[in-house]
């Protein structure tokens, strides 16, 4: 057994002398210290000899590295650029890699697939990835890199895939000027996704070309002006365009009907102007959206009717008039029609031809006096609510009279013909062959599908086969597969879960799931031609078996070898040994202590300034400094994403994957002891899903920290302003109101004992990735005591414009306290101003201007210009605006509760035909920045108000 020993460890030192120090095995060593989650078999000293998982070699040197899936976190260092020899790089779906690209990466010029997707990645990309000129996949998708598209992409001359999508990248889209490159010069690149930015700017002219080979120009979602440039019409292999959800204007070019293979057409949510542009010709055409823009009223354009391949037809908002013609119904592909928002009249005729697959026509709020009922029935759904026909007596007896539309299916893939198993019990799945295992899930994302009915289950298996024959042809171990939950998110993507299940066991090893985040990743896998443009979101998979494949036995004579070169060597190694086997019991032990110390919740609550025994707490737990500098990559200003007057706020990553705001006070705001620990311990006890949830803290080392839930899509305030991209609709502000109504009901009404939140505000009230409004912010909270039933009396805070006068006056602080900012809130939400702007206070504006005799009070010029100018009907805004000025009376004792409001906001909902149970829809909006370009984030206090009445300059909110 020694000599074994002693030739294990001589063979550590023979390999390492063996590399000779290789560049590739110090670069992986090195990367591996900046990582968590790395496979377990990572050990020793040459990845390539000793097969490390997610690592390939050829001739000793790195070429692929594959890791997607496996829950790594931490930050890639400069180090990968020693890797020269790299081809492949995945890393994706490991959402806890974070901070910025290396610079470095531009030294593996060999890479031919840089693959990043769906990690944390932020800062700038390099402006020198130019250099990687045989780059082929470029994705960077769904990180958080903001910054320019660099020029020098126009270098890769070799690039087929360019994916830059769902980040936050600002500025102009680069093209060649002489001197530098652009994205003009990538002839050869089949798609250019980059929506879901912030680009700014037009797209210039000279960017598209006749010689390109574009398929995919997906530009939808950021921040682009001007006309949309003709040379659009040159680029006729286009399949799929998306120029929506921008500020484009002018009339739109007259040679769009020069794409003659064209499938999808996205143009909707612009400023385009003119006559709707004539189509004719475009037969391949099956996905037309040109809803909400500013064309001329034209009647129905006929041309629409000779679009053989069309099966969604949406012109919601677009001023056409006159009648609807029945040939329309005609088209054989025909599934949706929504013509929403527009002057159409006369009599809807459907007629008796129309096409077997159409599921919805959706004529609300037009002119329609009559409707046809053919002898062959259209009996799907059919929606003229709003129409004259509707308003005539009995008519809410009639169906169509009736607003149902649903945006998603339940479908889920059905079992192949056997009885599914009980899986729970050993926390498994059945897989549609009925067979319990741990399957790989993630979600596919759709960007330009041609289809619009969900209910077609005849799409959904399609994809399930060409996946598993996708899967077989490349002999990964997959047994089956499983889609659920299709339905459309709010800017038109079709999204569905995906559960691949493995064959050969009950969970697949690990390098069957870097094999199938490839496939997945790369674009290996092509669906069928109608779901267009896709990218996947893997989840962590967590099964791995436990058990570590050994090494492959080596043979006796290299053993004996071995043992007698050990046995010369033996003293040494006997000492090295002895040197590692301490080095590994020291770290054990640190491990250990650390692990009882998390065991411990609060085994290190800072006794000192007087605070108090060990808070008693619920749900929320410690954490060290030092975890807190690693998972914020030690307060790195690549994670800062805010700052005020308490200090500032860091993104961070926990081991479990959870993404959370990190709130570090600095010198000069921290509190006394006792007064953080009431504070955490006020936080820890309120959970609802309307108020941002307190994580953990940690009070060590001198440092106040708060580590709350990170909500992804900033605040209503950067919402109103346009600064975070989201666009509030006013169905999207009655929801906001009802959810930071019900978090505020829930502080007054079920905490024990209620709380005051005391800075209401659009600042403070936060928006998660389905858009539902969280009460965030909790700084200035005060609870009331037993003995305190009705007031607090304390010293004044809050922010001016929002303050309540009784409180300012008295220094008794109630609930109704809360009630009147809430109130001044809601006013926000309709006009988007400022509480106080240009000396003007909003509540007082709005009592001179109401006219409660006219239409919506009169008060169209002061409403925010966006919902006036929507042509959305603003159904329930009188009686929305009631209450609002019911929260904002001057006497506490005028007010309504907070669980008055909800019930009051409750039913304008109801009357406005919307439910108000219902979650909002899922957005993929970014946040705002302020007037520096900062990244600018809701867990701050600013412009705070103390009893002095003066705005300390270092919470002074940027104007």
């Amino acid at each position: 057994m020694g000599l074994r020993i002693l030739a294990l460890f001589l063979g550590i030192i023979l390999g390492l002398s063996a590399t000779g120090g290789s560049d590739d095995s110090g670069a992986l060593q090195a990367i591996k210290i900046y990582l968590d989650n790395t496979p377990p078999n990572w050990v020793g000293f040459d990845p390539c000899s000793e097969q490390w998982e997610g690592i390939r070699c050829t001739n000793s040197r790195v070429t692929f590295i594959t890791l997607s899936s496996i829950g790594l976190s931490g930050k890639l260092t400069g180090d990968i650029g020693s890797l020269t020899e790299l081809q492949t790089l995945d890393l994706s779906y490991n959402k806890g890699l974070k901070g910025a690209l290396p610079d470095a990466i531009v030294n593996l010029r060999k890479l031919t697939n840089l693959i990043l997707v769906g990690c944390g990645f932020t800062g700038s990309i390099p402006s020198s990835i130019g250099l990687l000129q045989e780059l082929v996949f470029l994705s960077l998708n769904s990180n958080g890199f903001t910054g320019p598209i660099p020029p020098s992409i126009g270098n890769l001359t070799n690039l087929y895939w360019l994916d830059l999508a769902d980040n936050q990248l600002t500025g102009s889209i680069p093209v060649s000027n002489g001197s530098t490159p652009g994205l003009d010069l990538l002839l050869n690149t089949k798609h250019f996704h980059l929506g879901n930015n912030r680009l700014t700017g037009t797209i210039p002219g000279k960017l598209l070309s006749s010689e390109m080979k574009l398929i995919h120009l997906l530009l939808d979602n950021n921040q682009l002006t001007g006309s949309l440039p003709s040379t659009v019409g040159l680029v006729q292999t286009l399949e799929a365009v998306r120029f929506d959800g921008n500020s484009f204007s002018g009339p739109l070019p007259t040679n769009l009907n020069n794409l003659t293979k064209v499938q999808e057409l996205f143009l909707s949510n612009n400023k385009f102007t003119g006559p709707l542009p004539n189509l004719t010709g475009l037969n391949y055409l099956s996905y037309l959206d040109m809803s909400n823009n500013s064309f001329d009223a034209s009647d129905f354009p006929t041309w629409i009717t000779t679009l053989q391949s069309l099966t969604s037809l949406m012109l919601e908002r677009t001023q056409v008039q006159g009648l609807v013609p029945t040939s329309l119904f005609n088209l054989a592909n025909l599934q949706t029609v929504i013509l929403r928002n527009n002057a159409l009249n006369g009599t809807l005729n459907i007629g008796s031809s129309f096409s077997s697959q159409l599921q919805l026509v959706d004529l609300y709020m037009n002119k329609i006096d009559a409707y046809t009922e053919n002898v062959v029935r259209y009996s799907n759904e059919l929606i003229l609510a709003g129409n004259p026909i509707c308003q005539q007596s009995g008519a809410d007896a009639q169906s169509y009279c009736k607003i149902s539309q649903s945006n998603s299916s339940s479908y889920s893939t059905p079992s192949n013909n056997c009885i599914p198993m009980l899986c729970s019990i050993v926390n498994q799945i059945s897989s549609p062959n009925c067979k319990c295992s741990f399957p790989y899930t993630g979600t596919l994302v759709f960007r330009s599908p041609s289809f619009s009915n969900l209910e077609n289950t005849t799409y959904y298996v399609s994809l399930a086969s060409s996946l598993m024959v996708a899967f077989n042809k490349y002999q990964l171990p997959v047994d089956s597969v499983s889609l659920g939950n299709p339905h459309k998110d709010s800017i038109n993507y079709l999204k569905m879960t995906l559960q691949i299940f493995p064959s050969g066991g009950d969970r697949f090893n690990r390098t069957g799931i870097y094999s199938l985040g490839f496939a997945l990743s790369n674009q290996t896998y092509k669906p069928p031609p109608q779901f267009g443009p896709f990218y996947f979101m893997g989840d962590q998979y967590e099964e791995f078996s436990a058990q570590v494949p050994q090494e492959p036995g080596k043979s006796s004579s290299s053993l004996n070898t071995g043992v007698i070169a050990g046995a010369a060597a033996g003293g040494s190694v006997l000492l090295l040994l002895l040197v590692l086997a301490g080095m590994y019991a020291l770290r054990q032990k640190k491990n250990a202590d650390k692990a009882a110390e998390m065991s411990n919740a609060f085994g290190k609550w800072d006794s000192t300034e007087n605070s108090g025994g060990i808070p008693q707490l619920k749900g929320a737990r410690w954490f060290s400094f030092d975890e807190l500098r690693k998972i914020t990559n030690n307060f790195s200003e690549s994670n800062n994403i805010g700052s005020g007057g308490y200090g500032k706020v860091y993104r961070g990553t926990l081991p479990s994957g959870q993404l959370v705001a990190v709130k570090r006070a600095q010198q000069g705001s921290m509190q006394g002891g006792v007064e953080f620990k009431n504070e955490i311990e006020l936080l820890s006890r309120v959970h609802h899903k309307n108020l941002v949830d307190l994580v953990g803290f940690c009070f060590e080392q001198g440092e106040q920290i708060l580590v709350y839930e990170y909500i992804p899509n900033g605040t209503i305030k950067e919402s109103l302003s346009g600064k975070s991209g989201i666009r509030l609709d006013w169905t999207r502000r009655l929801r906001v109101a009802l959810g930071s109504a019900r978090g505020l009901q829930y502080l007054h009404e079920l905490a024990n004992p209620p709380i005051i939140h005391r800075d209401i505000k659009s600042n403070n009230i936060l928006l998660d990735e389905r858009l539902n409004a969280k009460v965030g912010d909790f700084g200035l909270c005060k609870s009331l005591g037993t003995d305190e039933k009705n007031h607090v009396t304390t010293q004044v805070k809050g922010t001016m414009g929002y303050l309540d006068p009784e409180y300012y006056m008295t220094q008794q602080l109630t609930e109704k306290s809360d009630v009147y900012s809430f109130g001044v809130f809601c006013l926000e939400l309709i006009t988007a101003r400022k509480p106080i702007e240009r000396g003007k206070y909003i509540v007082r504006e709005i009592k001179i201007a109401m006219d409660r005799s006219k239409e919506l009070y009169g008060l169209q010029v002061i409403l925010d210009p966006v919902l006036v100018s929507s042509g959305t009907q603003l159904r329930g805004l009188e009686k929305f605006i009631d209450i609002a000025m019911r929260c904002v009376a001057e006497s506490g004792s005028d007010r309504p509760t907070m669980g008055e409001v909800v019930k009051e906001i409750e039913t304008v909902m109801q009357s406005a035909g919307l439910n108000p149970n219902a979650e909002s829809a899922s957005t993929s909006a970014t946040y705002g920045e302020d007037s520096r370009g900062n990244i600018r984030h809701p867990y701050m206090e600013d412009t705070s108000f103390d009893h002095s009445g003066a705005f300390p300059p270092s919470r002074v909110e940027p104007q």
